[in-house]
């Protein structure tokens, strides 16, 4: 008997972790080819990380723009196809490491590259009707996003409370002045832009030809060093002087004993309201036009968001202020429709945070790894909500996320109960635990089924692709080496889905 409702699976992995020649994952040959491979598996998503052009510490948590897309991930061999680019442009790259992405090295090496691909696109002039139309689409963000690159080149990356006073209060004769010294460097920004919407929308329809769908990501703040805060200053809470003088964070946990001082800047919520939450419509319309669903970080923070006064060491001192997020989502959705959104609600979770989650009609996230926390007794809680086989419908649970280690990683790092409770749990050998406990969520009861790509590979802990709360080379730089979506791995993968009656199978 057909229980009536679709299961899904997919695969964790972003578009920086692919493999290309170019130090750097991109929309191109390697993201087809992965798709390709997925859709093998009999697995029907693909979960990517923001999309957002990085800065400082390469976080797709924090990007410069919250509408703007990363120029680097733009595929050179699809702007040679489209004669943008010529052979010898790419006949004399360096080599690159493999298995991580050397970011300062891809941007010198690319970001010449891309801007000469842009200034031949805009030579030619051959869609340019098409790119005419796509500025229009786009115009609440897209000069703004363009202008604060030109700017950020002008200072050298300079952060922008860091220029001139004109400049960083936007000035409109001093932008003025900047848009008629700099218009060449400006529309090519504009072109990168519209370069990467066309390779985007092509992959995204070659994907849900398929029966592929996208799942984005987006963090609920945004940077303060962004093209957002630098255009929308009002939206943000400030002091009469005009710094953002409250900042978000995470309270002290058994995680933390300081809390965790993300240091973004607050919303100012009452301003939002003002414009029936004009900015917020606009970032989730623009972000659903590249993704079949989205993933919101931080979903509780729609509910309640803890504030930290911004000269405070640490988030030990903060409180909890309420969002509107009810009205917020009512009107959302009497504008643009059902929204496909899966709520990040991990962490502090109140039963008014559920209730949010919960009328919207949102799913909510299971970790796996979270189940095998021990209690203050030292006993794992067979009826914790994390284990899988507690686990119910309106969910897409995973065995981590790019902020957990991999499962092998995971594992390793268990104390000796923790690790035999484990292995009873999953009835298997310690070599077999990332497959083991992938097989355990796919049985689950929960809608959704997703698992990094790491654990498909059984990587270690060297195949993380964050460590929160830290700024290093190791975070969001590793790279799935070319041929690692193995024959085995795929097969392995489909009968997973045969058994547990997920995906396009």
């Amino acid at each position: 008997m057909n229980i009536g409702y679709k299961r899904h699976s997919g695969i964790l992995l972003h578009i920086t972790s692919l493999p290309s020649r170019y130090g750097i994952g991109d929309i191109g040959k390697g993201a087809y080819d992965f798709i390709g491979n997925l859709n093998a598996t009999g697995s029907d998503l693909w979960q990517i990380l923001p999309l957002g052009p990085t800065g400082y510490g390469n976080s797709p948590y924090s990007p410069r723009s919250s509408f703007a897309s990363n120029e680097l991930l733009i595929s050179p061999d699809e702007l040679l196809e489209d004669g943008y680019l010529e052979g010898e442009d790419l006949a004399r790259l360096p080599s690159f490491n493999s298995g991580k992405v050397d970011f300062d090295k891809v941007i010198n090496i690319k970001t010449p590259l891309l801007k000469k691909a842009a200034r031949v696109f805009l030579e030619k002039n051959k869609e340019e009707e098409e790119f005419r139309a796509f500025l229009e689409r786009e115009k609440y963000w897209i000069e703004d996003y363009a202008l604060f690159m030109v700017l950020y080149e002008k200072y050298r990356d300079a952060r922008w409370e860091l220029w001139s006073r004109d400049e960083r209060n936007r000035n409109q004769e001093a932008l003025e002045k900047i848009r008629k010294e700099k218009g060449d460097d400006i529309l090519i920004y504009l072109a990168l832009q519209y370069l990467f919407s066309k390779q985007w929308k092509r992959l995204k329809r070659y994907a849900n030809s398929l029966g592929i769908r996208i799942i984005g990501d987006i963090p609920i703040f945004v940077g303060k060093d962004s093209a957002d805060v630098w255009s929308r200053k009002e939206l943000f809470k400030r002091d009469e002087n005009g710094h953002f003088n409250k900042v978000s964070g995470v309270p002290p946990d058994n995680f933390s004993a300081t809390g965790q001082l993300w240091g973004n800047p607050v919303y100012d919520w009452k301003e939002h309201e003002k414009t029936d939450f004009r900015w917020w419509k606009e970032r989730i319309k623009r972000t659903m036009e590249d993704v079949d669903i989205l993933r919101i970080d931080h979903f509780r923070g729609f509910d309640a968001y803890y504030e930290i006064d911004s000269s405070e060491k640490t988030a030990a001192n903060g409180v909890w202020k309420k969002s509107p997020g009810e009205k917020l989502f009512a009107s959302m959705q009497k504008e643009l429709g059902r929204l496909n959104i899966i709520a990040e609600d991990l962490g502090f979770i109140t039963e008014s945070v559920e209730r949010l989650r919960d009328e919207n009609g949102f799913p909510g996230m299971k970790i796996a790894h979270e189940g095998f926390i021990p209690r203050n007794d030292g006993d794992i809680n067979a009826l914790d909500t994390f284990l899988p086989h507690n686990y119910t419908r309106p969910f897409v649970a995973y065995t981590g996320t790019h902020d957990n280690d991999t499962t092998k990683g995971w594992f390793s790092g268990l104390r000796e109960n923790e690790k035999k409770y484990v292995l009873e749990y999953l009835n298997c050998e310690e070599s077999d635990v990332p497959w083991a406990l992938m097989k355990a969520v796919m049985l689950s009861s929960a809608d959704y089924a997703i698992f990094p790509m790491q654990d498909l590979l059984s990587l270690g802990s060297d195949a993380r692709m964050n460590y929160p709360s830290t700024c290093n080379d190791k975070n969001w730089s590793w790279r799935m080496k070319d041929g690692d979506f193995r024959e085995d791995v795929i097969k392995r993968m489909r009968r997973l889905n045969e058994l547990s009656g997920r995906g396009n199978i």
